[in-house]
């Protein structure tokens, strides 16, 4: 399957659209344009939410503000999002965003995979796009991102902050995607403070704040003080744990570091001054969801093929919030993201390649 890397130069990509719009381009259905006045677009998210504060809601962020440049409204006739309570919704929900005809249907998560292989297979004439998983189908394009190496970077972040030299790794379900941020974590926490014990654990939902709560409750009793979590819902149980034991007791260190999104707002404790949030690693569903919907408008719809954000796309990073870093971290931060971006480190993925990055 051919891979090809988009930059996120959304300026020029953007501005590219509107002028092709503005001349009218009587070309756009050969290359795969719409033949309706407006190229719309709807995304089907995960059981985790439109209002995750996460990984779905960065994607229908990154989907309104297409909407804006294109002056695309919410409904059938410009963007949309049918919600699903269970995964036994998205099939379903696929089916009603192709029947309203949209242009472009995202499926939004790696639970989306096997739903978007039956109906893309059974409708080739629609143009369907997914978040971390791959499809092979020549109308879909698969959206892929490099998150071990914005793990890599909290990582770093974390080794450096913790007193107690523990450190905790939430993930929701484990797998092979969910794997590449504990890996990411562990070896810029390894990196930068070899002797840090960090423990990992899995939630086994997406979607279960109690379970994330209750899971942080018993790592700071352990003595972590910092937790990374890629758990989407479950990982605001985490910062609800944290926030608590900091309001009770304010001298003691905890912290959470959040992920997709800037989670800065989700560690402030009310009538305080007080943010349990450390930082967070940001991934750009938003930019890549604006990006490939630009392209795909414009004729350059990425079908069959794997579009890949990581450190050089500026698809992954750490969170722009940073008042609760030192200069030394960021400093260091930015040492490390150039090491990444010219191949002088490179960041493992899987526990296989973590093993052989230890040694």
């Amino acid at each position: 399957m051919k891979k090809r890397k988009f930059g996120l130069a959304l300026s020029l990509v953007l501005a590219a659209s509107t002028i092709m719009g503005a001349c009218g381009n009587s070309d756009d259905n050969s290359k795969g344009g719409s033949d309706k006045d407006n190229f719309t677009v709807a995304m089907v998210p995960d059981t985790g939410g439109i209002d995750d504060k996460s990984f779905n809601q960065s994607a229908w962020e990154g989907l309104q503000a297409f909407g804006k440049e294109n002056g695309l409204e919410k409904g059938k006739d410009g963007i949309n999002y049918l919600q699903s309570e269970s995964d036994a919704d998205y099939t379903t929900n696929l089916n009603q965003l192709v029947r309203q005809k949209f242009d472009l249907v995202y499926g939004v998560g790696f639970t989306m995979e096997e739903a978007i292989k039956e109906v893309a297979n059974q409708n080739p004439e629609t143009k369907f796009a997914i978040i971390d998983a791959v499809v092979e189908a020549d109308n879909v394009a698969s959206i892929m991102f490099k998150e071990n190496e914005g793990s890599f970077l909290v990582g770093v972040i974390a080794g450096m902050q913790s007193k107690s030299n523990k450190v905790g790794f939430v993930g929701g379900m484990e797998n092979e995607l969910i794997k590449k941020f504990e890996t990411g974590f562990i070896a810029g926490v390894k990196t930068v403070n070899p002797n840090a014990d960090v423990q990992v654990k899995y939630t086994g939902s997406f979607s279960d704040a109690s379970l994330g709560k209750a899971t942080a409750e018993a790592m700071y009793k352990s003595g972590i003080d910092v937790i990374y979590h890629a758990a989407g819902n479950s990982g605001n149980g985490i910062f609800t744990e944290a926030k608590n034991i900091k309001k009770n007791n304010p001298k003691k260190d905890v912290w959470v570091i959040g992920v997709d999104k800037d989670q800065a707002n989700e560690g402030e404790i009310s009538g305080t001054d007080m943010n349990v949030t450390l930082t967070s690693m940001v991934k750009r569903v938003d930019m890549a969801v604006q990006q490939v919907s630009a392209d795909a408008k414009d004729g350059k719809f990425p079908g069959g093929k794997t579009v890949e954000f990581g450190l050089k796309e500026d698809g992954v990073d750490i969170a722009p919030t940073t008042d609760n870093l030192t200069d030394d971290m960021i400093n260091a931060v930015n040492e490390y993201k150039e090491k990444i971006k010219n191949g002088e480190i490179k960041v493992p993925s899987t526990q296989e390649e973590l093993d052989a990055f230890m040694k």
